[in-house]
């Protein structure tokens, strides 16, 4: 009787599907601005609409998490989680508006690449997440978080490399500080990924 009175923690990992899907959406839309680059204002507007809706899936994941009295896992991993995935798609929206109001006028390889590392990450992401349904089966789980880890590490290199050729590239100082902030988003969102990563490996160990 007291467990048909319970709510369903089970509508947790719904959310994290959810947006982890508007995530992953948002991260290809802007690795395909970046790939090929055109139409620019009306892809923005539609990376921010994914943004919104991913918004409104953590708004309600954050308000279950306060009324709810059974949950999946420790509440504050739950919060932290939700952040983090959020996290990635706010940045990824970020970058995009920059190439929007910065007004750039053409991609760069490498800020492609980092995108494609973005992409690959966010959807690493959507797969461990949705294997915490499974959490009985840890090696899958922590092979990728391990994998998410390599992707950001390949991300920082990137990165680097990415900025030294941006530096002697010789153009205006003022492009090389929009490119840099740009970047700079691109590979947060791929750390905030590998912040997933680590919240996962603690739920993992803590119930394994």
């Amino acid at each position: 009787m007291l467990e048909r009175l319970m709510p369903k923690s089970d509508e947790f990992f719904d959310d994290f599907d959810k947006q982890c899907a508007a995530t992953v959406q948002g991260a290809k839309m802007l690795h395909e601005l970046l790939s090929d680059y055109r139409d620019v204002p009306e892809r923005v507007r539609a990376l921010k609409d994914v943004e919104h809706q991913g918004d409104e899936v953590t708004h309600t994941a954050f308000n279950r998490l306060h009324k709810q009295f059974i949950t999946p896992f420790d509440r504050a991993q739950i919060h932290t989680l939700l952040s983090r995935i959020d996290d990635v798609l706010d940045l990824a929206n970020a970058a995009a508006s920059r190439l929007h109001y910065y007004e750039i006028e053409s991609s760069l390889p490498d800020a492609t690449e980092l995108s494609r590392l973005l992409l690959l990450s966010a959807q690493k992401v959507q797969e461990v997440v949705a294997a915490l349904r499974l959490i009985k089966k840890p090696e899958q789980i922590l092979a990728g978080c391990k994998e998410i880890k390599k992707l950001e590490a390949q991300a920082d290199e990137v990165l680097r490399s990415g900025l030294g050729r941006l530096f002697k590239s010789g153009v205006d100082t003022l492009t090389i500080i929009k490119w840099k902030e740009i970047y700079d988003l691109i590979e947060t969102a791929t750390d905030k990924c590998q912040g997933v990563a680590n919240v996962i490996e603690g739920v993992v160990l803590e119930h394994s």
